[in-house]
């Protein structure tokens, strides 16, 4: 049996799920940030250009991050360990380490969803201490509502933020509906698409609300893999067009170095930063890069590395 509506306790419970993330991003937009947190210390400033694109400062700066989960314990589960790291504006920066290592941990203290047990994450200069309107997030599930059309899912988190009219928030919501190349799927539901349209609907829908920074966990890990490089070809695309930092998090070593332009590399729990690496790659990617030897002396590396600290 295959209701044509849900009740409307599930409907409401959903809905509750998704906009409790959007409402805290209405109240961060709500109130000014301060400007002495701005200030960006040599560290963190980057003067150059890289693949044509310029690079003038980071835009995302984790100093020392550690992270504790509640266990039986007294001192709990040690899931991140001094974890430092800069992400660099307008770039895709690829994020790969074991199953539990605290990789989507991480991309949610990012996304201000969590909080570290110690050390600061800063992006634009600002301490991270809730969801922020210049950030937003990809999930591995297709985070969609399965009652409200395309049109209407790219259009949610514009219309809770009430800043836009309706003939506004359309107008955005088709620009992205065209980029992300779903044009004419505009009044579709979601059980009419395939997996991969609904990530591509998830992507527009984040795009719509015009973050600096994508935060994507895993966005194609669900896909088979014709269609999982098809759509990576389609993100370097989205990517190119929309000009936004991407921070990716990924199990798939040749995914990481097809569209990162850096590989970070994750120890196992308590995790840190191994190493990251520079993938001498040119941009646009091109698909055959994807068995080059470059590509294929970068996976081995990648991979010794974390079978080593694994062992």
């Amino acid at each position: 049996m295959h209701p044509k509506r849900l009740s409307s306790g599930r409907r409401d419970g959903k809905l509750a799920q998704k906009t409790r993330f959007v409402e805290s991003i209405k109240h961060s937009e709500e109130t000014s940030f301060s400007v002495s947190n701005r200030d960006i210390d040599s560290t963190a400033a980057i003067a150059r250009e890289r693949d044509g694109v310029p690079v003038t400062y980071a835009i995302v700066r984790i100093e020392n991050v550690s992270t504790r989960f509640a266990a039986a314990s007294k001192s709990g589960v040690e899931v991140l360990c001094d974890v430092d790291l800069t992400i660099e504006r307008g770039g895709i920066v690829s994020i790969i380490g074991p199953s539990g290592c605290g990789k989507s941990t991480l991309l949610y203290m990012v996304a201000g969803l969590e909080k570290p047990t110690s050390g600061h994450i800063r992006v634009d200069g600002d301490i991270v201490t809730r969801p922020d309107p210049r950030v937003g997030i990809v999930f591995q599930e297709f985070r969609i509502f399965p009652w409200l059309t395309v049109m209407k899912n790219v259009t949610f988190g514009l219309e809770v933020k009430g800043k836009t009219s309706r003939d506004e928030r359309e107008a955005i919501a088709r620009r992205y509906i065209r980029m992300v190349g779903l044009e004419g799927a505009e009044d579709r539901l979601p059980k009419q698409l395939s997996g991969g349209m609904k990530q591509r609907v998830a992507i527009a829908q984040t795009l719509a609300c015009d973050p600096e920074l994508v935060l994507m966990d895993e966005p194609l890990g669900s896909l088979d893999s014709l269609t999982r490089e098809t759509l990576q070809d389609e993100l370097l695309r989205i990517w190119g067009e929309s000009h936004k930092t991407i921070l990716l998090v990924t199990h798939s070593i040749e995914e990481a170095i097809y569209l990162g332009r850096r590989v970070v590399v994750m120890a196992p729990r308590p995790s840190h930063v191994l190493h990251s690496f520079d993938v001498p790659l040119p941009y646009p990617r091109d698909p055959s890069m994807r068995t080059s030897l470059v590509a294929g002396e970068l996976r081995t590396a990648i991979w010794n590395m974390l079978r080593g600290a694994s062992a």
